[in-house]
């Protein structure tokens, strides 16, 4: 089987969402709407497009402005380290949309992490966190991972330094006031299961939808030039099929709001390795297959959102895809063929790709349009908004 079950659900839901940018009126931004029992109702200024529905906010978590500034000091805090190196900031640059453009992310002791850092673009919306954990549904529960995990390290606390890193944070003269207004109803609220709460509701705030396309998709018609015209209609055909997987408001499969009663988690493999013509990845690097055993998962990871992915650079999961033209050369190949050494194989022959990787012929003038229309997502204003940008450096 070529896709899972998942996979193929998540391209029908991708496909229902496609009217929503291709048909909407004219709209501006938005903050917090209309009472429509709680699709449209929050505490929080999203500032979501008004025909974008809202991300879901956890029970347990609620958003709130005061937890959004309280967690973007702690995101952008180098001491919420084991050694009071990095910060979340470290691997999540403002300026490449919250990545880092590198090729595998670098943790705070300086070990390699074996994947890409991904933008945090609209992470709100995702259905899964982490490239390819089908389990890690929540940004509280994928927060464990780089606070707290020692394999790969990357903030680097543990049970031998956790305390010293606690006591960095109620060192901290502002953070009193911070936390105190954040969770009000705690007389000690300085502990982890608060910072872990508050930098979810920094990282679920990053929202984007300022870019040109989105001024076009709300009928401004001259935000986009004709060579992206011509790349969007090529995007959402059956030529490319790049539309399966990253449809919808968010150009992404894996996508959850608050109008989505049943939520799908897709992974995919695109055929970037076939070691020794097995269907294998590299051992450390083998998607979803990691977490469920599953030989059918081996490879797949999750289609991340497009937007903003002219800034995100390098691409695909380990970094090994350098630029947008060498992403649409790929996939205009139906695969990555790898000719020699220890990770040889035709990934275009893998017998767990999915079954929309399977190759399209674009002239050079298509291949031009079709990046036109990728960049005309980038949004400049999320990149420079003070409001998402380190509050210890900004004056």
């Amino acid at each position: 089987m070529n896709e899972s079950s998942l996979s193929q659900r998540g391209v029908q839901a991708a496909l229902l969402c496609l009217p929503v940018i291709l048909i909407q009126g004219c709209g501006g931004s938005s903050s917090t709407q209309i009472n429509d029992g709680g699709i449209h109702q929050s505490a929080f200024e999203w500032r979501v497009r008004a025909d974008v529905p809202l991300p879901v906010e956890p029970e347990r978590n609620p958003i709130t402005e005061a937890k959004f500034q309280l967690g973007r000091h702690l995101f952008f805090d180098a001491r919420l380290s084991g050694n009071g190196s990095q910060s979340c900031g470290s691997c999540h640059h403002q300026d490449k949309a919250f990545s880092d453009g590198l090729v595998v992310a670098e943790g705070s002791t300086g070990q390699a992490h074996p994947r890409n850092s991904q933008t945090l673009t609209n992470v709100a919306y995702n259905a899964t966190y982490t490239w390819a954990n089908p389990a890690l549904i929540s940004i509280e529960s994928q927060m464990q991972v780089p606070l707290f995990s020692e394999d790969p390290v990357e903030q680097g606390i543990n049970d031998s330094n956790r305390d010293e890193v606690l006591q960095r944070i109620i060192d901290e003269p502002l953070y009193a006031g911070l936390f105190a207004e954040a969770f009000p109803d705690q007389g000690s609220p300085i502990d982890f299961p608060n910072i872990v709460n508050a930098i979810g509701s920094f990282v679920r705030g990053l929202i984007s939808f300022g870019s040109a396309f989105d001024q076009f998709a709300q009928g401004d018609q001259n935000a986009i030039s004709a060579s992206a015209k011509r790349g969007q209609t090529l995007f959402f055909s059956e030529t490319t099929e790049c539309f399966h997987c990253h449809g919808g408001y968010n150009f992404s499969d894996s996508n959850v709001d608050r109008t989505i009663a049943f939520v799908e988690r897709p992974f995919h493999n695109t055929g970037l390795f076939n070691i020794g013509g097995n269907g294998d990845y590299p051992a450390d690097n083998q998607g979803a297959f990691e977490v469920t055993g599953d030989p059918a998962d081996m490879g797949q990871f999750r289609a991340p959102t497009l937007r903003n992915i002219e800034l995100t650079a390098p691409y695909m999961h380990d970094g090994s895809i350098a630029t947008l033209e060498d992403v649409v050369a790929f996939y205009a190949a139906g695969g990555r063929n790898i000719a020699s050494g220890p990770l040889a194989g035709d990934g275009r022959a893998n017998p767990f790709k999915d079954s929309f990787v399977k190759g399209f012929a674009l002239t050079d003038q298509e291949k031009a349009d079709l990046i036109a229309f990728l960049k005309t997502l980038t949004d400049t204003d999320f990149v420079t908004n003070e409001r998402f940008s380190d509050p210890w450096t900004t004056p």
